[in-house]
């Protein structure tokens, strides 16, 4: 039923021009071949979701990440998620002119994490090192440095300093950014040399930020245009791989495995000049944040378009709702030396003062009590189940935000004003 009726909606598309060529009339044709095929889709994994997970983990005995598991789930049921030929056929597309495939494999991931045996499975295999990473650990515990391309990682002492430097658009991630970022945070926790870690942006080219470090500009709106950001390598990777790493730790064998499966380290994170959308976002999963006087934070997902990955988890959290609607609804800013960033931030110091408060932060939280103690208040804020909730959620909603209009016309309008 799932493969006859995703073969009939294919089978239209495909006498349809582009999407961004398509009349009113067609995209209306078009968006009621995609819902009735979605609708089918939605059904059968809310029938038989856990099951199909079953078959495909093999009882749950395989750890799938992402990207393995929904292509798995495109051999073994075909129709139910887009297959290889599909997400090729829109690869290189602009955002514009894709069919929007990947709103399926929201569809699809929504019912696994919604599970409760298939959802925390799918998060424990996401919590396990990447094998880039583990092919790279003896070089880096070797020589205490690596460049991996967009970040690049030293261990001082017994601190790891992950620094973020795509200096051509002022650390705005893409998916380059977020392997590369996972790999980092991997490294770092896998390294026994390695005890605590920081976060921090680089050194600018841009003309308007040239020698001066900037934290991060978020999501990268061209890439987002050129249908370079994808749903699963990007979006949900980096919720459910290194950000949640750096909350929860990474899953691996080790000695001290018998009293909890996951090694995990405390984490300090320094804001230069701005920490926009996704880099606001990744500052409340850090044990401790400090930002120079004269930098800012926002997140602005309203006018982006998109939702702010689990910012709108943990935003309520540590700032109140009515904060949490100011940023993601209504766009505000938040300066550094503002009475409401003292919600998000620990410590705001003069910016030639930062790297003396990052090495003080560093050293006090070196210590074997702060690691456990930061699991039980990790435990006590955002419960594995509640965040598991959300991330079902979000596995769908983004991604029929991807597709939207607006944020479409948005990003094309953002693009075209950069060119």
């Amino acid at each position: 039923m799932v493969a006859d009726t995703a073969d009939r909606a294919e089978l239209l598309l495909s006498a349809l021009p582009r999407p961004s060529d398509r009349s009113p009339e067609q995209r209306a044709l078009a968006a009621d071949a995609k819902n009735a095929a979605r609708a089918v889709r939605a059904r059968f994994m809310r029938l038989h979701g856990e099951a199909v997970y079953q078959h495909l983990t093999d009882g749950r005995t395989a750890d799938l990440r992402l990207p393995e598991l929904v292509a798995a789930a495109a051999v073994a049921y075909p129709g139910l998620v887009p297959s290889a030929y599909q997400l090729a056929a829109d690869q290189g597309r602009a955002q514009a002119d894709k069919e929007g495939w990947e709103i399926d494999q929201g569809i699809f991931l929504r019912e696994v994490l919604r599970s409760p045996g298939s959802g925390r499975h799918l998060i424990d295999a996401m919590a396990l090192p990447t094998a880039r990473a583990v092919q790279l650990l003896p070089e880096f515990q070797r020589t205490g440095e690596l460049d991996l391309g967009s970040v690049r990682l030293e261990r001082r002492g017994s601190a790891a300093h992950l620094t973020m430097c795509r200096d051509d658009c002022l650390n705005a991630e893409d998916n380059r950014q977020v392997d590369d970022m996972e790999t980092a945070v991997d490294l770092a926790l896998l390294d026994p040399g390695v005890s605590v870690g920081l976060l921090r942006g680089g050194e600018m080219t841009h003309p308007r930020y040239r020698g001066r470090r900037v934290f991060s500009a978020g999501i990268n709106l061209k890439s987002l245009h050129a249908g370079q950001i994808t749903l699963v390598d990007f979006l949900l990777r980096r919720e459910l791989g290194y950000i949640n790493k750096l909350l929860r730790g990474i899953r691996v064998d080790h000695t001290g495995a018998w009293h909890t499966s996951a090694i995990e380290k405390p984490w300090v994170a320094a804001v230069d000049t701005f920490a926009i959308g996704g880099g606001a976002q990744l500052l409340m999963v850090f044990d401790r944040v400090l930002a120079a006087a004269d930098s800012y934070l926002s997140l602005p997902a309203a006018q982006e378009g998109i939702v702010p990955g689990a910012g709108n988890f943990r935003l309520g959290r540590l700032a109140g709702g009515r904060v949490s609607r100011q940023m993601v609804l209504w766009g505000r800013r938040i300066h550094a030396t503002e009475p409401d960033a003292r919600l998000l931030l620990d410590e705001v110091v003069e910016p030639d003062q930062l790297d003396r408060a990052v090495d003080r932060s560093l050293d006090r939280l070196d210590s074997p009590a702060v690691v456990t103690n930061r699991r039980m208040l990790n435990l006590a804020e955002e419960p594995p189940e509640s965040f598991r909730h959300y991330m079902a959620e979000f596995a769908v909603q983004q991604a029929l935000r991807l597709y939207s209009e607006d944020v479409i016309g948005k990003v094309g309008r953002f693009s075209a004003a950069r060119s």
